[in-house]
């Protein structure tokens, strides 16, 4: 009997202290959060609104109800911006940026409570539509394929100004994609078969030029040989004329005389042997 009234008496006890310890621990699961990496918190509190200091990774508290954290992605993420809009000369072009952004780690509550968590989708797309159309038209359309480099470069600069002014800090601004209209592009290429059409002209007359030159020669050379020929019968009359004749005579002589059953009947006295014996 004594030991049931004890344990009654234990567990009116733990009875009256069940609900108090209850509501301690339910209120310390809801006064504590947690910040993951590369996330901050931004706490919002009912009496003094959003606070200015953004929380950093970790386990931390705050006053149930009063208080509420939201977490914000501070990671850097890729977004492309794509835009059409008219060059200096009135081309269509069609560009496409790819961005990588990230918000500024210190102004991250000011961003919240300016933009929301969707700042991105509500700056990005507009900051870099007005940047794009300003410095595009700035340039030819020629000038947008070979200056791309320094198209880049403003781009890049003017865009980052810009989406500072937003506590957005740009890591990266690159031109991905890069066309124009169709117009143009067939102008182009109507250029480039010009060009290789003069290219094939040129090649055409440079070839004709050194068959040219090459014809001179070849007869500036026959011409110094037929005056070198001439000029010898003057100097030395039919007498060369007649040694090279001994000359063929006795070639063919020693053909004929090495060559097997084949006879040499002379025509006459001014015949080959006697000439060559004569010699």
């Amino acid at each position: 009997m004594a030991g049931q009234q004890a344990a009654a008496a234990l567990l009116e006890r733990l009875g009256r202290w069940a609900i108090p310890i209850g509501a301690a621990i339910t209120g310390l699961q809801y006064s504590m959060y947690d910040v993951q990496g590369g996330h901050r918190a931004v706490l919002f509190d009912r009496i003094r609104g959003v606070l200015p200091e953004p929380v950093g990774e970790g386990t931390h508290f705050l006053v149930p109800w009063l208080q509420r954290a939201i977490l914000m992605d501070v990671r850097t993420r890729p977004r492309n911006i794509a835009t059409n809009t008219g060059s200096k000369d009135m081309q269509m072009v069609s560009l496409t940026l790819r961005v990588l952004h990230r918000p500024d780690y210190s102004q991250v509550p000011l961003i919240y409570q300016n933009l929301g968590l969707d700042y991105d989708e509500r700056v990005l797309p507009s900051i870099g539509n007005e940047v794009l159309k300003a410095i595009v038209a700035q340039f030819d359309a020629g000038e947008l394929i070979t200056q791309r480099e320094l198209v880049s470069h403003r781009i890049r600069e003017d865009l980052m100004k810009r989406a500072k002014e937003f506590n957005i800090v740009l890591e990266d601004v690159s031109i991905t994609h890069l066309t124009f209209g169709q117009d143009f592009t067939k102008a182009v290429e109507q250029k480039q078969i010009a060009q290789q059409e003069a290219e094939r002209a040129r090649f055409v007359v440079e070839m004709a030029e050194q068959e040219k030159q090459a014809a001179i020669i070849r007869a500036e050379g026959e011409a110094q040989a037929a005056e070198l020929i001439s000029g010898s019968l003057q100097k030395a009359g039919m007498g060369l004329v007649e040694l090279r004749r001994i000359e063929a005579s006795k070639e063919i002589a020693g053909t004929l005389a090495n060559a097997k059953n084949v006879s040499y009947l002379p025509s006459g006295k001014g015949g080959l042997l006697l000439n060559v014996g004569n010699a």
